[in-house]
């Protein structure tokens, strides 16, 4: 009787044992499905962060096989993950353009600047200043460059200065090379005449 209690008993105790070894592997289970969700989470993040960060930049960059343009920047964030990709010079950019003998097309400046990678379209915002190889100078707060078209065009408030005229005007088209440009809406010529040290103003309805 006694060997038959103590089996019972025997029996009793691993059965009690078994259940709180299960209720432990499934707590353990439940945790690590916790910290896989808390993993997941932070690999998702993976797209707000640059693939490749940069500061203090002055680099060449080729087309083809060809030196094309040099930047100079403080900091430059490369977004491989983002929709569309892109570059961002949110500490500023200045940018020389050449042509294919390296001689200096244009030079922009801009207080920030974006470069979507696959479009191959520049934008350019803040205090955008170009000068092009004529020694004109472009000035506005917005500017589109596509590389893929090969042109650059606005649809914000434009300011050229020439040799002997100032012109103004809301919208404009040009080539890469500044060269050959339109503006839509004209507002005024502003002719310099450095000798008699005078300004003649034209508006322009």
């Amino acid at each position: 009787m006694f060997r038959k209690r103590s089996k019972y008993l025997s029996r009793k105790s691993l059965s009690i044992t078994t259940i709180f070894g299960v209720v432990v592997m499934l707590l353990l289970f439940s945790s690590c499905g916790g910290r896989k969700k808390v993993m997941g989470a932070a690999i998702n993040n993976r797209d707000s962060l640059p693939v490749m960060a940069t500061y203090k930049v002055t680099t060449l960059i080729s087309d083809s096989g060809v030196t094309r343009y040099r930047v100079n920047t403080d900091e430059w964030l490369m977004y491989d993950k983002k929709i569309p990709s892109y570059w961002a010079f949110e500490k500023g950019i200045y940018l020389e353009q050449f042509d294919s003998l390296l001689n200096v097309d244009a030079s922009i400046k801009a207080d920030t600047a974006y470069y979507y990678d696959r479009e191959k379209l520049w934008k350019l915002i803040g205090h955008v200043d170009i000068k092009n190889l004529k020694g004109e100078r472009f000035n506005t707060e917005l500017l589109y460059w596509n590389q893929a078209t090969q042109k650059v065009y606005s649809d914000k408030f434009i300011r050229i200065e020439q040799p002997d005229r100032i012109i103004t005007g809301h919208g404009f088209d040009s080539n890469q090379q500044m060269t050959n440009y339109v503006i839509h809406n004209m507002e005024g010529i502003f002719y310099v005449d450095e000798q008699a040290d005078s300004t003649k103003t034209d508006s322009v309805k």
